[in-house]
């Protein structure tokens, strides 16, 4: 199992605007190989001492955060699945993006353990 992670700050309004691009990626994500996709608005944040959620993003007045993962059956699958669908250029970004893609914190994990589904 490989696993993509996402911190997102979602700009403000754009709850909406966002659902429906991740039920697009999530769905474009699935035909390439992804196994779950997970999308997850902040309900309670605390804020840290030193570091938590919205400083990670820098969020910005209004912002919300969205915590987001895909899992994929192995690595091999999210990079072969990464290359195929920038190649066939699915992965266009909208127009007009609702999150600050300049602040996005992303990356890939191998579980070290899990419990339960």
């Amino acid at each position: 199992m490989h696993i993509q992670g996402f911190v997102i700050p979602l700009l403000p309004g754009k709850e909406d605007a966002y659902i429906d691009m991740a039920r697009q990626a999530g769905e474009m994500f699935q035909r390439y190989g992804a196994l779950e996709i997970v999308e997850i608005i902040e309900d309670d944040l605390p804020e840290g001492s030193h570091t938590d959620f919205r400083k990670a993003v820098k969020a910005e007045e209004g912002e919300k955060i969205v915590f987001s993962w895909v899992v994929w059956p192995d690595k091999e699958t999210c990079e072969s699945a990464a290359k195929a669908m920038e190649e066939s250029g699915e992965m266009e970004p909208p127009d007009e993006m609702p999150f600050a893609g300049k602040r996005l914190i992303y990356g890939s994990f191998k579980p070290i353990y899990t419990l339960g589904r």
